[in-house]
């Protein structure tokens, strides 16, 4: 019944826009693809998660906790082996905003690692996609997760609201945050210690701050900066984006005020 209802989940919900789901060695498939994709038989110690069991019931918290589900993405690597999707989510009632949410899920089939979510923000106008606040639903595939696997995602879903929120405040502080040409210049460098970014990655970071490829990112301030950034991470791998993602939030939080 579960694999039933979730076949005719998705009819209606648009897919996520060109920029929102980003890879390396992967490939953008449709659900249908990803739910024909084969489970691996488990051993004595290690129990795969079916990426379509991992998808239905991250849905099904997802609109549970009161989350409107509004355009999705998927994308499979490794023969299969590997999942990464998007889903646009939103709430009733949220004011308009310049960004979107998103929920990024994760599997693996090679034990590369454990199934897992991470709240994000998208651009509305240039599709940027950040992460950030990455919550695991599994340290790893173990028998008892497959038979949890209702429980955890509940906990790691439930942990999404405030954490959306946040990001809604620590965007705001971005934009409230000028800088100086002295400023960008010492941000970019730190960028590349916390390995945000790397070193030839620079001359682009620069050009897209001196020259926005965007009028919303004209402003001389902290977001319009995160944004030359996150521009060119355009073309990385999830893994990557969620690591450089979080690098880069640790390092504007410190410039904005807000650790």
């Amino acid at each position: 019944m579960m694999f039933q209802a979730l076949t005719t989940k998705a009819p209606g919900r648009r897919a996520a826009r060109r920029g929102m789901l980003l890879h390396c060695g992967a490939k953008n498939v449709s659900r249908e693809q990803v739910f024909d994709t084969p489970t691996p038989a488990p051993t004595s110690t290690w129990y795969p998660l079916a990426h379509r069991s991992l998808i239905g019931e991250v849905e099904d918290q997802l609109e549970a906790a009161g989350f409107v589900i509004e355009a999705e993405s998927h994308a499979l690597g490794h023969e299969g082996m590997r999942y990464f999707g998007v889903f646009e989510v939103n709430v009733p009632g949220r004011p308009a905003q310049e960004h979107g949410w998103v929920v990024g899920i994760r599997n693996s089939h090679d034990k590369t690692y454990p199934a897992g979510l991470v709240a994000g923000s998208h651009v509305l106008c240039c599709d940027n996609l950040a992460f950030t606040g990455e919550v695991r639903i599994s340290r790893k595939h173990t028998k008892f997760a497959v038979r949890d696997l209702r429980h955890l995602t509940a906990r790691a879903v439930g942990q999404l609201g405030d954490r959306f929120h946040h990001l809604d405040d620590r965007i705001q502080a971005y934009r409230g945050c000028r800088l100086s040409t002295t400023a960008v210049h010492d941000l970019v460098i730190k960028a590349i210690d916390c390995r945000a970014i790397t070193p030839t990655q620079v001359p682009h970071v620069l050009q897209e701050w001196r020259q926005p490829s965007h009028d919303e990112f004209l402003p001389r301030n902290a977001w319009s900066l995160f944004n030359a950034f996150t521009e060119v991470h355009k073309g990385l791998n999830p893994q990557m984006m969620i690591a450089r993602g979080q690098a880069l939030h640790g390092l504007f939080d410190r410039v904005a005020g807000l650790s």
